[in-house]
């Protein structure tokens, strides 16, 4: 929403088209994705939604407790995008999936175009982590053809979680208390000895950075560089942390439009009062609402609290290109039109690759965030203030926890180089994690911050070559430091201008 010149449009211009040309590489990366590689015996060919060509999947045999290995066993699946050329280096690449609750496999398809070149000569493995996708799945109710009103009432929330809870814990692999990311290390540790690979490159995106992390505290000889896409360490305390981190992000768009004045389409230009208007909005609530149902289209009526609205807004703080339509929405609500705030909400969690397996996230968050949230030194947002603790605090007093070791918190000295990526307008995973992650890991690190970037940094314009060039770097003195000058530019997408319908002369508007 800042000032977009003639020179800023460009460049934004040319990520765009940068974009278009990566997912462009998608059919021709799994055209040749299985071109005369010859596969470990432990994987056999299979076909994934969403990928247009034959790829190999196999499964590994894990105890849920490992401490009772004869126990209770699940396998974990994962999928393999065999290198395309024949001479292939033995050390592929990892790509962890976010959440906690992402499935790696069920990413793959948006994620292979951006990997394309990394593909040439590394396979590249999807790992779904135990209580995801395929394996031993802790997924809760589908609540997104619900009611807007059973769908956001806190109360029922609650209640839906409860019952996911006592349900999950029916099922054969129902012991909530194994899911934690430590033993799912474990897991990926032995994905990497049935296939043989002799060292993971890891690539790790918000949970998946904790992952990462995890896996080289655990293994640091069986890893042989790491790229870290908005930090998410153990000790950030996820549902604290979000109050603070979010109300950065929002704050930073309100000032954003404020700077925005040049043109009569500016930001500041458009909505003048728009950090008013959104003090007023909150002001204004709770109260009933009237909206269309962004899946079904139904029109219904609901009750809009506080937190629900927060969690509305924060959610397309994500994504700087629909952050752009935040102030348009806010805009309209203060008129009584909340369909553009319930619309970009849906946007993120109705995408397929983005849903989480509920089970999952909170057997994650309950046993490895909650237990320190009382302890947490992050300072409320104004606007945010308890929000998410007010819904994880209940759900964890019932949830079935680990105990997680003490280890699992800290950071040591990295042993091979690390490459950690931060977006200045990330409303979750801010550079402040980053600046502490990387200073703990010392030496073998750097951190580079794209101050208009939002969650997830990795393809924002040119960071797609710097990760290349780290990953394929022979030495460890070639792979670091990375320039990445390229990138500070890149301008926030400008404010959302909603389209005026036009009024021939003689009609009435």
């Amino acid at each position: 929403m800042g000032s977009v010149g003639q020179s800023e449009k460009t460049k934004y211009a040319a990520a765009a088209m940068q974009w278009g040309h990566w997912l462009a590489g998608m059919a021709l990366a799994a055209s040749l994705g299985c071109a005369g590689v010859a596969q470990a015996a432990s994987t056999q060919p299979c076909r994934v939604e969403g990928l247009p060509n034959e790829m190999q999947c196999g499964a590994v045999k894990r105890a849920l407790d490992p401490a009772k290995p004869n126990g209770v066993q699940i396998e974990v699946h994962y999928l393999v995008v065999p290198a395309m050329a024949r001479n292939k280096l033995k050390d592929a690449v990892l790509v962890l999936a976010g959440g906690p609750g992402q499935s790696a496999i069920g990413i793959a398809p948006a994620v292979l175009p951006r990997l394309s070149r990394l593909n040439n000569r590394r396979d590249l493995v999807f790992i779904d982590q135990r209580g995801t996708g395929k394996s031993a799945p802790l997924q809760c109710a589908d609540a997104s053809r619900l009611p807007v009103q059973q769908a956001m009432d806190p109360a029922l929330q609650l209640q839906r979680l409860r019952q996911c809870a006592d349900d999950l814990s029916r099922l054969p692999h129902g012991d909530l208390r194994f899911y934690t990311t430590t033993i799912a290390m474990q897991d990926f540790e032995a994905v990497r000895q049935q296939l043989d690979v002799s060292q993971w490159n890891l690539i790790g995106a918000s949970y998946g950075t904790r992952a990462a992390l995890e896996y080289q505290r655990q293994f640091p000889a069986q890893v042989r560089r790491t790229v870290l896409d908005g930090m998410a360490p153990a000790d950030m305390v996820l549902p604290t942390s979000f109050s603070a981190d979010g109300q950065a992000a929002l704050d930073k768009l309100l000032d954003a439009c404020e700077k925005d004045a040049v043109g009569d389409q500016s930001c500041s230009s458009r909505f003048p009062q728009l950090r008013r208007e959104w003090e007023a909005l909150l002001g204004s609530l709770p109260r009933m609402v009237s909206v269309r149902h962004p899946v079904t289209g139904a029109s219904e009526s609901f009750h809009l609290t506080r937190s629900t609205l927060l969690r509305a807004v924060r959610s397309p703080l994500y994504v700087p290109a629909l952050a752009a339509g935040v102030p348009a929405a806010v805009h309209a609500a203060t008129r009584g039109d909340f369909s553009g705030i319930v619309g970009m909400a849906n946007a993120m969690g109705s995408r397929k690759s983005t849903q989480l397996a509920m089970g999952m996230h909170f057997s994650v968050v309950c046993a490895e965030d909650a237990p320190r949230m009382a302890a947490s030194q992050s300072t409320p947002g104004k606007d945010f203030g308890n929000t998410d603790a007010e819904l994880y605090g209940p759900v964890c007093g019932f949830w079935p926890r680990a105990v997680v070791p003490e280890a699992f918190y800290t950071v040591s000295p990295a042993q091979s180089p690390v490459l950690l990526l931060s977006g200045g307008a990330d409303p979750v995973t801010p550079a402040r994690h980053g600046e502490r992650v990387a200073k703990s890991l010392g030496a073998k690190a750097q951190h580079v911050v794209v101050p208009e970037a939002g969650h997830g940094v990795m393809y924002v314009g040119c960071m797609g070559d710097a990760v290349y060039r780290f990953i394929v770097a022979a030495t460890e003195a070639q792979a670091l430091p990375q320039d990445v000058a390229c990138a500070t530019g890149i301008p926030r997408p400008p404010a959302f201008v909603p389209i005026q319908p036009t009024v021939a002369a003689g009609e009435k508007p």
